[in-house]
């Protein structure tokens, strides 16, 4: 019997966080404690496409180290998992006849996808789609989150991945271990109690009703993912499992399960 599997959303951090013992330890029980999904379809802040592109299906395509400034290990880092075309001509099943889905058959997982597999299933042995962001909207992108709903209840493992704060130029200290600055913190503490409440309308407009912003999201696409992620729960306004929270440089990465 195919178990359900929740839907995710994680703050996935630059790929030095994978130096974290504290996040790789979190992250790895959380990966441990779900059920082992029989695919996962990840959606990360770092692709942005229009209209919904659907990434390579195809084993072996090479990573897309869309960063710079690290260590030269960072881009040796390799990710082989196995192709899901299968999930992907799923996907553009579940979208609706008037909707356009792209291909980018040569377009391999970004770093918001494949660092934290590294750390969630680290033998790479779980086929794994990207799809990209084809808008920012909040109501959009909970709008796909339900379309691709069906697809947990096939054993298909859902990860939104942004980064629930991600004011990176307004960052003065880039140290591991950096006190959050004050719009991080009380993001952070505000998505916290709204996910808390299940004010999925407050969330959907965060922009205006956040404290903290525009410093904490300059540009959204980090908080994006959330709502594909809601969207796909059974119930949006439910009260998620809050797994990871803390900082990182000041960031915030609260990280939350749903059902």
């Amino acid at each position: 019997m195919t178990a359900t599997m929740p839907a995710l959303f994680l703050s996935h951090g630059a790929p030095p966080l994978v130096d974290s013992e504290l996040w790789v330890s979190q992250l790895a029980k959380w990966a441990g404690d779900l059920p082992r999904p029989k695919a996962i379809l990840m959606v990360s802040a770092h692709w942005e496409s229009a209209p919904l592109t659907i990434g390579s299906t195809t084993t072996g395509t090479p990573l897309v180290y869309d960063f710079g400034g690290f260590p030269e290990r960072f881009y040796r880092t390799t990710y082989e998992s196995p192709g899901a075309p299968e999930l992907a001509a799923q996907v553009v099943a579940l979208m609706p006849d008037d909707e356009t889905v792209s291909h980018q058959p040569h377009r391999g997982l970004d770093h918001g996808a494949y660092v934290p597999l590294t750390v969630m299933y680290p033998d790479a042995d779980v086929p794994v789609l990207q799809i990209s962001l084809p808008t920012l909207d909040p109501q959009r992108l909970l709008h796909l989150g339900e379309r691709l709903r069906p697809l947990r209840e096939q054993g298909v493992l859902i990860v939104g991945s942004g980064f629930t704060t991600h004011g990176l130029p307004f960052l003065r200290d880039p140290s591991p271990d950096a006190k959050a600055p004050g719009w991080s913190s009380e993001f952070d503490a505000w998505a916290d109690e709204r996910l808390a409440a299940g004010d999925v309308d407050s969330l959907i407009d965060f922009r205006s009703l956040a404290p903290g912003m525009p410093y904490a999201h300059p540009t959204i696409e980090h908080f994006a993912p959330l709502f594909v992620t809601l969207g796909a729960s059974t119930d949006p306004e439910q009260i998620p499992r809050q797994v990871i929270d803390g900082f990182w440089m000041g960031l915030a990465k609260r990280s939350i399960q749903v059902d």
